[in-house]
This record gives structure tokens, sequence and C-alpha cells, in this order.
């Protein structure tokens, strides 16, 4: 059987078809996987000297920029991003026929598309060819992309219950956000060994800031305006901060012995497996991947993506007791600001502890290995029609 699996854009497009991808090597050793990304994406590197991908191609693709709660006449009046629209649309045509041809000599059974706007012109030509369509969405409000090729799809896959999303209730099946088998739950020992990895003393506590892997540099501002008061008053605290690539220079120089500025995690699963607290975003792969770990989070989302995707996301945890929300209008209030909470949790290691476990208890085991099974099965039906 074989398998095409697109999506990307950023790392938590690519590491989810990672896990699937596995899954799919131990269901069929024998399937052929191949991967279609989004031309000159940096993050397709995740996918070099992997022996999960058997073929790799990449095709031009579209975004569509809009903003979460734009005005309306602001957005027209917006020229520089209009154009990029209108010049974008003639990428997604130009990777719409990349996808044919691809497509065409690949033959694959079924088609993943885990989300990004590679998947639209891949869609629409799976669409053409009669090549079933199976879609997954982190979130709680499922991506553009996926709504744009939704009328093809066969299979909507989904992190969470069918309420949350305008697909035939017939289509969706809730199987959890993917996650690669590299995280499991972290228990005292692990969490020690992760830090002794990492090179860091076994005993401090560790706090962890990402904005995933292409950083966030709100948060990033937010975090270098508070540091030096932060590690002043927790002597002991150690900061590992994944402020993206090419964006150390928010530091402006400063640095310090316990504080570790970082460009890109990897492997990812140590450094949050070695962490005490975690800020992070409200990305649905970030938090599924540090609920399963069980890590305490405070999360800010943020307010401007399509949507309001993460703002969905954190308000869900945050009804669940699962993680502490700061937003970003409170994110400098000295009792509800990003400063007054890592001290709040720092001091309370009971706190920590709640909030992980009930962050724990969203995650549904093993999401990779259901969806592997709705691709295989779903190729076997195929094939005896």
């Amino acid at each position: 059987m074989k398998y095409l699996l697109s999506g990307g854009g950023t790392g938590g497009h690519i590491t989810p078809i990672l896990a699937v991808a596995e899954e799919l090597k131990l269901l069929q050793p024998d399937c052929t996987v191949i991967y279609v990304g989004e031309r000159n994406s940096k993050f397709q590197t995740l996918t070099n000297s992997n022996d999960l991908i058997d073929e790799k191609h990449s095709i031009f693709s579209g975004k569509f920029r809009r903003y979460h709660e734009e005005k309306f006449l602001k957005r027209i009046l917006d020229m520089k991003t209009n154009f990029k629209n209108l010049r974008d649309i003639l990428f997604v045509i130009i990777g719409y026929f990349q996808s044919i041809s691809i497509l065409m000599k690949s033959k694959p059974d079924v088609v993943f598309l885990k989300g990004g706007y590679v998947g639209v012109p891949i869609g629409f030509a799976a669409a053409l060819l009669r090549i079933p369509i199976v879609t997954h969405d982190s979130d709680a409000i499922p991506g553009l992309a996926n709504k744009v090729i939704s009328k093809w799809t066969k299979i909507h896959a989904t992190a969470l219950s069918s309420k949350y999303y305008n697909y035939p209730k017939n289509k969706v099946k809730n199987v959890g956000v993917l996650v690669e088998k590299s995280y499991q739950p972290v228990n005292v020992g692990m969490k020690r060994n992760y830090k002794k990895q990492l090179d860091l003393p076994e005993d401090d506590p560790l706090l962890l800031v990402t904005g995933g892997s292409s950083g966030a540099e709100r948060l990033n501002v937010a975090v270098v305006k508070i540091i030096n008061k932060l590690l002043e008053s927790q002597t002991s605290l150690r900061v590992i901060h994944q402020v993206g690539q090419g964006k150390e220079s928010v530091y402006a120089g400063y640095r310090h012995e316990r504080l570790r500025i970082v460009e890109f995690m990897k492997p990812m699963y140590e450094y949050t497996g070695a962490a005490d607290l975690i800020v992070s975003r409200a990305g649905a792969n970030a938090l599924a991947e540090f609920g399963t770990q069980g890590k305490a989070c405070i999360i800010v989302p943020n307010p401007d993506l399509t949507g309001g995707h993460q703002t969905k996301n954190a308000q869900i945890l945050e009804e669940q007791g699962a993680a502490i929300v700061v937003t970003e209008d409170k994110i400098t209030d000295d009792k509800l600001g990003l400063l007054a909470s890592i001290e709040f949790l720092l001091g309370d290691e009971t706190k920590r502890q709640q909030l992980a476990e009930k962050l724990q208890k969203t995650i549904l085991p093993n999401a990779a290995n259901e969806l592997a099974k709705i691709l295989v099965n779903l190729s076997i039906n195929m094939s005896t029609k």
C-alpha cells in the first residue's frame, strides 16, 4: 500500500506526520510512505535522513493571510497583504498541477492532510483523481486548509469531539492529537535523567519557555523583560528559552549563567521532559506533547491567529483546570501576569502537580496509531471495491 502524507508550515505540522508514518510502518512494514511539503519550508529538514519517509516532494503553495478580529476596512486597505494573497493564488495553481503530476506518478491509495496551506493543492488534485482523503484537525477550531477541501474529504479525524467542528457528524472520527512515541509520561527519575542529559543540575527547578518551532516574538519580548527579576528572585532556577530560528538577538546581548537561549530544541522531548514548568503558546500539538509527559503549563495564546483557535484551545483547558492562562493584555499585570504566575507555580509544587495531572487527562492515548489504522482500513476497503 502507498500513503501520501502532507502538511507543513511549522514543525507542529510535520512532527505529527512523522508520528503517523511511524505507526504505518509498524502496521504495514512494506508500505510506501510519501511526504509532500511546502516549497522552501525551513522545517522540511525534519524529514531528512528519516527512514520513515520513502519518497519526498515539495510543491508551491499559497497562504491566505488574515488576522483574527481584524477590522474589515483595515483588511481592505492593507495593500501589501492583499498583493501577497493575490500572488499566492498563482502559487496554489502551480502547486495544483505539481500535485497532479506527483499523484499520477506515485499512485497513493490514500492521501492524509495534516493541515497547512500545502494541503490545498494536494487536496484538490486528490479530489480530481478520486483518491480518498483523510484530514486531521488538532485545534478546537478547524484549519482553513482542511475546511477548503472538506467537501471531498472521506474522513475528518479530530483532536476533540465532533461538537467543536462544523463537519458532517458521520465523517468525524475523534482520535486525539497526534504525538510521537518519544513523548511518554515522565516520572521523577526520568526528569532527573533528562536534566542530566542536558547538563543541568538534577535538583534545580527548570523553567522552559517556548513559542513553538518558529518562536513567538511578543512572548519572547515579554520573557526578556522579566528574566533578570525572575532569576534574581528564584536563586536556583534554571531557564531554557527557545526563541525560534534567527531570533536570539531578542536578548540584545543579555546573558546569565542560569539562562540558556536556544533557537531550536532537538530532541524536544528531552527538553520538555526535563522541565518543572513550561510557558508556551496554545498550539494544540505542543500542548498534547506536554500533556502526554504530564507537565504543568502556563499558556499565553496568540490572539491574532486565524479564527482565534489558540484562544479557544486555552479557554477549553482553563475551564478544565488543566493550565493557567495568561492573556497578552494581562501579561504585565502584577497579580495575573506572566511573572506573577511563574513565581506562584514555582513556589507551589502541589498546584503544579494538579495542573499536570489534569492536562494529562485531556489527552487521548495512541492517537497516531488510531489515525494510521484509519488510513490502513480505508486503503484496504478502497482496494477491494
